[in-house]
């Protein structure tokens, strides 16, 4: 950890406003004019080496859609249906999750049009309480919960797109699944790395495949219905559960509409934030929860709750079942929306390490940009590297249940930032102010499911507790301990100007 040499941490969003966005801190590197090694604005010419604001509204909504519309759709209604108890209540948790979801976008979108900073909630948190509570958001999100949920969702993609040929013989051999999830994951690093408007077509086109997948799968559903099969929905209640059966139903239905929050981690990238962050999402959420709606319409129109219940994939057995010859479009359209959510996760999750390492928290090289590509180079590559590690690990979904509470403990520690900062400074200006209520309803709820995560998985909780404290001597070393080493100064500086050459990249430019 060699950032936070000697920085200062610019918490004003009216700074950010500003510049868009500022020089990285950290005090690492070669920027324009530096002596040590020459500068590496000599070596091409460049005009306003930064994220460009290439991010509009059509864009904004497919990578909330392709982020949040994943394999969990697909693959899992299962798992509510199993706590539920029964189709009418398993419904009521995938609209209620649903409006859940859209609550926290909201207060999302408020905060990131008041904050105008990429990083999301890492941005948030680090506004409203300070570097250390940030900096234990960042360390679990680089070691655990960024590159296990890009590997699972490139190992399903792997998975799938290799299934219609091995159906017969117990399914594709391990080797072979990594070796696809790893490539699945170069290639997207590569195009995010080569060009963002690039990284947005394909996040556009593999929305619109896994959406209209969807829909195929929503009007077979609706014939099958129209046909006179409704005995599915005679008794929609019978047999439902209730108590904390109903809440572990909630945190699978929360589970299946997770990344609605992924574009705050782009706002300095979107054109005219003020207007397209906030209808990026509101149209994006409830267009998601209407799809997830009527797609499990269609599962319980076709699948009993038993034959639900016994699939491990839902999708594919629905494929089976109504398709015939024709069902090797099931695992097609799988292998199509995670291609889609790696490529979401690349896009957004990459920018969260580039503005730690801009505020001081993560190596400076981390908040460099690649000069010709005006792409945060270095940031992508090694969101990649640790996914690829991943990739070899066993059980990781396990690794992923170590940190759900962590995950709804951090989103809603910013939105109840987004409540101090109504008290703390009501005069700062917020184009978009909702109800108070939204923020203080969806902070009681993730209270709710933090707690609940706990009581139904207190070892996975405390492991992952444990995981997070080795945070807090990584920030005291990395981040606090300004006087370091001389030694470890210049090897810093050496790495640095070493990656900086050899990738072309610098430290983003201030907009004049």
């Amino acid at each position: 950890m060699a950032g936070g040499l000697g920085s200062e941490v610019a918490h004003d969003p009216a700074t950010v406003k500003k510049q868009s966005p500022p020089r990285p801190y950290g005090g690492s590197g070669v920027e324009a004019g530096d002596k040590n090694g020459g500068s590496m604005m000599d070596i091409m010419d460049t005009s306003y080496v930064r994220l460009r604001k290439e991010i509009g509204l059509f864009n904004g909504m497919t990578i909330i859609v392709g982020c949040i519309i994943g394999s969990g759709i697909f693959l899992s209604p299962k798992s509510i249906l199993e706590h539920t108890g029964s189709v009418g209540m398993s419904m009521v948790v995938w609209v209620v999750s649903g409006i859940f979801s859209l609550i926290g976008a909201l207060c999302f979108a408020e905060l990131g049009t008041t904050i105008l900073a990429s990083g999301g909630e890492y941005s948030y948190i680090l506004y409203s309480f300070g570097q250390l509570p940030a900096f234990v958001l960042l360390w679990s999100t680089l070691i655990i919960i960024n590159p296990t949920g890009q590997a699972i969702v490139a190992l399903t993609f792997a998975n799938y797109v290799t299934q219609p040929f091995f159906g017969d013989c117990g399914g594709p051999p391990l080797g072979l699944v990594q070796i696809l999830a790893i490539l699945c994951l170069a290639l997207l690093t590569f195009v995010n790395c080569w060009s963002v408007p690039w990284a947005t077509k394909v996040q556009d086109v593999f929305t619109v495949a896994k959406v209209l997948a969807l829909i195929v799968i929503i009007l077979s559903g609706l014939v099958y219905i129209c046909m006179g099969h409704t005995e599915n929905f005679q008794e929609p209640f019978k047999n439902s559960k209730g108590g904390s059966d109903i809440a572990l139903a909630f945190y699978g239905g929360l589970f299946a509409y997770a990344a609605w929050n992924y574009l705050n981690y782009l706002t300095e990238e979107i054109k005219n934030p003020h207007r397209n962050l906030p209808w990026a999402i509101g149209i994006s959420l409830p267009m998601v929860t209407l799809i997830y709606v009527l797609a499990n319409v269609a599962y319980f129109a076709v699948l009993s709750p038993e034959e639900l219940e016994r699939s491990n994939a839902v999708a594919v057995t629905f494929g089976e079942k109504l398709f015939g010859p024709m069902a090797w479009i099931m695992p097609v359209s799988v292998a199509m929306s995670t291609f889609g959510s790696v490529n979401g996760g690349c896009l957004s999750l990459s920018r969260l390490f580039f503005v730690g390492a801009r505020e001081g928290q993560l190596p400076g090289v981390m908040s460099m940009i690649q000069v010709k590509r005006k792409t945060p180079l270095p940031s992508l590559i090694f969101t990649c590297v640790l996914s690829v590690l991943y990739v070899f690990v066993e059980k990781i979904e396990t690794l992923l249940n170590y940190f759900s509470f962590m995950t709804w403990l951090a989103i809603g520690t910013a939105v109840a930032g987004q409540l101090y900062l109504r008290w703390a400074k009501p005069d700062l200006p917020r184009p978009i102010k909702f109800n108070i209520l939204l923020p203080i309803t969806f902070v009681l709820a993730c209270l709710f499911l933090v707690i609940m995560g706990t009581i139904a998985a207190p070892m996975d909780t405390l492991i992952g507790i444990l995981i997070t404290l080795t945070g807090f001597p990584v920030y005291f070393v990395g981040v606090w301990w300004k006087s370091k080493p001389k030694c470890l100064l210049r090897f810093n500086q050496a790495v640095t100007i070493f990656l900086q050459k050899t990738f072309i990249i610098v430290a983003p430019e201030k907009e004049a």
